[in-house]
């Protein structure tokens, strides 16, 4: 065991705050080694901590598809990648009956996810008509593009508890995004008395040491609510194909080294696409889905989990379920 590794795992137990270095050490274990097993070991520990030892499952409900000039390369609405070429939304009726059938079925948050032009006042209608329909109090997360303080407000009054947010890795360079924007979004969010969730992401094999470490400590800069780490799905003919693809071994080792960073004071874990490795280093939260997906090329996802099988695998790694709203986008 790598005396530095253990001193690095040994300081984020005990709450201190991971540096830019350390984290880089971290990250840059072999993830089938000793000192990788330790760092999950010690991410399950944190995440255990953090939230009573109760892992939660958000459901995201993607309502419309269509090309997007935004042209994230690793998405596939972007406009380069001639995945949807007409714009299209699933029926509001359809949404709604998905909303419940989540609700019923124990999710403890809904995301309501459209692409990044999709029309901002229809939004808030199908926002209201969810929050209307739905019989508990569970959260309502807006995944949108970006918004300055007014819209920020609004998503407020629509019923809106929190907001799904990353600065993503490649941003400005494999996205029409500026990175800066993305920040100032987050900003409005928050001012707005509105609560973010995060993630390292999409992770894949060209992403650097460096750029990993430096989008992590924005995730902690960020006060977000969770964090954690998700990985790049290849889109067929994007020109982020060539790369391939990252096993969920390796995420696995990535997410644990985000919670290393990011410590106790942040509730929630999260491992994307949901895998029983994730869950067993230390991942807290995974999402099922349904509707449209910016990682599938079928108009309703053909990637989704139900919660039911999220719930299942969190189960199988050793994880209690949250019961009712979450905790993680919580103000309590």
């Amino acid at each position: 065991m790598n005396k530095n590794i253990a001193q690095i795992i040994n300081k984020a137990i005990d709450g201190g705050v991971i540096d830019a270095q350390e984290l880089r050490e971290l990250f840059a274990v072999n993830y089938l080694s000793e000192e990788s097993y330790m760092i999950q070991y010690a991410s399950h520990k944190i995440s255990e901590t953090a939230s009573n030892g109760k892992a939660e499952v958000h459901a995201q409900m993607g309502i419309n598809v269509g090309p997007c000039p935004r042209n994230c390369q690793f998405c596939s609405f972007a406009e380069i990648n001639k995945i949807f070429t007409e714009s299209k939304q699933n029926p509001l009726d359809e949404i709604i009956e998905n909303c419940l059938k989540f609700e019923a079925d124990g999710a403890n948050a809904i995301d309501v996810m459209i692409t990044a032009n999709y029309n901002f006042n229809d939004y808030l209608n199908v926002a209201r008509a969810i929050k209307t329909a739905l019989k508990t109090d569970i959260p309502l997360i807006a995944n949108v593009g970006d918004f300055g303080e007014e819209a920020a407000k609004e998503l407020k009054y629509a019923g809106f508890t929190g907001i799904y947010h990353a600065i993503r890795l490649g941003e400005g360079t494999v996205t029409a995004i500026d990175p800066k924007l993305r920040w100032r979004t987050i900003q409005a969010a928050q001012k707005a008395g509105l609560l973010v969730g995060t993630c390292l992401e999409p992770v894949g094999p060209e992403h650097s040491l460096d750029e990993m470490v430096e989008k992590t400590i924005y995730t902690r800069d960020m006060k977000a609510v969770y964090s954690g780490a998700g990985r790049r799905i290849t889109i067929p003919a994007s020109p982020l194909a060539a790369h391939g693809m990252l096993n969920y071994g390796q995420m696995g080792h990535i997410m644990a080294a985000v919670r290393l960073a990011t410590g106790y004071e942040m509730v929630g874990n999260c491992t994307h696409e949901p895998n029983h490795i994730g869950a067993m280093a230390g991942a807290n939260l995974l999402w099922a889905e349904v509707g449209s997906n910016p990682r599938d090329v079928e108009e309703n996802t053909v990637r989704g989990w139900t919660v039911k099988r999220c719930q299942d695998v969190l189960r199988e790694a050793g994880w209690d379920i949250l019961e009712g709203p979450s905790v993680m986008y919580s103000n309590k």
